[in-house]
């Protein structure tokens, strides 16, 4: 017999009845019933109940185990007596009655229990996260990961694409994140970069002849906490393709994501035909682009019903042109208390309020807002967001630009207060038509709005002729369940007009050649069309292990603070490696 095992904790089944067998695992939970002890044991597989009573030799050791000893159990495998079957269990219809046990680990008292899943604090969790990992169901979380990336390997071969690796060591580069540096021992005073995403190398491929690349991309980026996505690193189920268009993306990614979410959905609805929202469009209906369409809320403008009306704060905005009234539809939202809480909630986001309109018995319009603009009115609106009695609208006003943001969040608070979001369902859309440019305030000019290497609607002319803000780009995101999975693009592959794409952004042929001169370079030897996209690793397998907490399926994720409690990372290191590195720290005063 092995030394440690003739069987996993989760093989043994009736068929093994009266058999001498030999586990190992963690005692996972120890029960005294009156005499008998009842020991779960638990390894990766699964768990075994094993038993042991008074007249046992191994009695006497089994009573000073404790949870998380690791142990090797030797004994007979035997029925479990009527009525103590544990459907719940593979091994639910048997136990292991207990010969002999050897203690291969003790374990100190825990700073969190292994047995069930009560909430801890996360810098516990963070610090002892292999304990973390024991629990069923963030174990679970993991190896259901690794089973979604196999699906995609899987799938993303099966569709032709060849799988590479490209560097972790790369040069920096202006696309918006920070970069992680590393110094340079040979090089004194350079640096070298992780990467923000395999960007300018997947393009190279193809310059290279290779038409069909992918990989599983892990990617860093030096950012402030996010709560959308992890510190650090992320990865990526990144790809290019040659001599494509948009719709050959889509074409050729649809199914690929389609498929992997229907492998994990647990029966739940994964959309089949994928909708196309124009960016724009997007941000009018759903106040976001990565809208939530399980959410079955839109957005109108109505400013018409307001022009001109006794609503005088309405109407004097709507004397500027740049100005607009939006509705959101609140169905079955139509109680003064219920309007009066939407109207405390956008105060405390820092709004002067939410107006709103309620429908009562018979259709009549009650209100503020109702009052002020007249019967006429309030039921014109009514009628165009399809409203009844007992439902309730609720209004924005102003520069959209500017109110967009918060109309979105108004709209998925109402989603949620009504009841309204089928949380059981996957939906997933194309977000496209995205814009090449947008205003930097901050800095007083025209800077990329996305990704800087896309191709322009219009190519080279568009640059060249039309308003930078008025430029759409061929660039699209997947959308699912109010977040983006994905994004990606057609990219800008002839010189001159990536040149002058940069210019625009106000970045010189010089600061081109310099920072992308790989790339540049390749341009000039001919270039294919071509386009791809990266998809979310990690945001996808958090939508299908049904979290909302990438620490959750992660396996040793950093704190929001982008510390490693378990390793001790960033941590300091020794002033002979800062002189090999040529480096002076220049700390900022405490």
């Amino acid at each position: 017999m092995h030394r440690y095992r003739s069987h996993t904790c989760g093989a043994l089944r009736e068929a093994d009845i009266g058999q001498d067998v030999r586990l190992s695992g963690w005692c996972h939970r120890i029960r005294d019933h009156g005499g008998l002890l009842f020991i779960d044991l638990r390894d990766h597989y699964g768990m075994t109940q094993c038993v042991v009573d008074p007249d046992s030799k191994a009695f006497g050791l089994a009573e000073k185990l404790r949870a998380e000893w690791v142990v090797k159990i030797d004994g007979k495998v035997r029925r479990r007596p009527e009525g103590t079957d544990n459907p719940d269990l593979p091994t639910g219809t048997v136990e292991l009655f207990i010969a002999e046990i050897e203690v291969l680990g003790e374990a100190g008292e825990l700073p969190m229990p292994v047995f069930g899943d009560q909430e801890y604090p996360e810098e516990i969790r963070l610090k002892y996260r292999f304990l973390d990992l024991r629990r069923e169901k963030l174990h679970q979380n993991i190896m259901t990961r690794g089973a979604i990336v196999d699906s995609m390997r899987k799938r993303m071969k099966d569709s032709g694409f060849f799988e590479f690796q490209t560097p972790i060591l790369t040069a920096s580069s202006p696309e918006g994140a920070r970069d992680f540096l590393v110094p340079s021992r040979i090089h004194p005073g350079k640096f070298y970069a992780l990467p923000q995403a395999p960007q300018q190398y997947k393009q190279l491929l193809m310059m290279s002849g290779f038409d069909r690349y992918f990989q599983i991309a892990p990617c860093f980026r030096d950012e402030d906490p996010r709560a959308d996505r992890l510190p650090g690193e992320f990865y990526q189920l990144d790809l290019e393709m040659s001599f494509v268009t948009q719709e050959d993306v889509f074409a050729a990614m649809e199914p690929v994501i389609t498929g992997v979410f229907e492998d994990f959905a647990k029966g739940k609805p994964v959309t089949k035909k994928w909708p196309r929202i124009p960016f724009a469009e997007s941000l009018r209906k759903y106040g976001t682009d990565k809208p939530d369409l399980r959410n079955p809320l839109v957005m109108q403008d109505v400013s018409e019903h307001f022009r001109g009306s006794g609503f005088k704060v309405f109407a004097r905005m709507l004397e500027d042109a740049a100005n607009q009234v939006w509705a959101i539809p609140g169905p079955g939202g139509g109680s003064r208390a219920f309007c009066d809480r939407m109207n405390s909630w956008a105060q405390g986001e820092g709004q002067p309020g939410l107006g709103y309109i309620m429908w009562r018995e018979g259709g009549e319009g009650a209100g503020p807002l109702a009052n002020n603009i007249g019967p006429e009115r309030t039921a014109a609106i009514r009628d165009q967001l399809g409203l009844k009695e007992g439902d309730a609208a609720f209004f924005v006003a102003g520069d959209p630009s500017k109110f967009w943001k918060f109309a979105g969040l108004a709209r998925t608070k109402l989603g949620e207060e009504l009841n309204l979001i089928d949380k059981d369902r996957f939906e997933l859309a194309w977000i496209v038509d995205f814009p090449m440019y947008e205003y930097n305030e901050e800095d007083k000019k025209v800077d990329f709005s996305h990704n800087p290497f896309s191709m322009p609607q219009g190519g080279l002319e568009a640059l060249e002729t039309q308003d930078p803000l008025t430029i759409k780009a061929f660039q699209y995101d997947i959308a699912c369940n109010g977040y983006e999975i994905a994004s990606g693009g057609i990219r800008n592959h002839r010189p001159q007009a990536m040149v002058k794409a940069f210019e625009i952004a106000g970045y010189g042929e010089e600061t081109v050649i310099e920072r992308f001169g790989g790339m540049y370079r390749a341009f000039q030897y001919g270039a294919p069309p071509h386009g791809g996209m990266a998809a979310g690793v990690d945001r996808i397998v958090m939508l299908l292990c049904g979290t909302n907490n990438l620490r959750e399926i992660s396996l040793f994720p950093m704190n929001q603070r982008a510390e490693d409690l378990l390793m001790g990372a960033p941590s300091d290191v020794s002033l002979k490696q800062l002189r090999e590195l040529h480096i002076r720290l220049n700390l900022p005063q405490a």
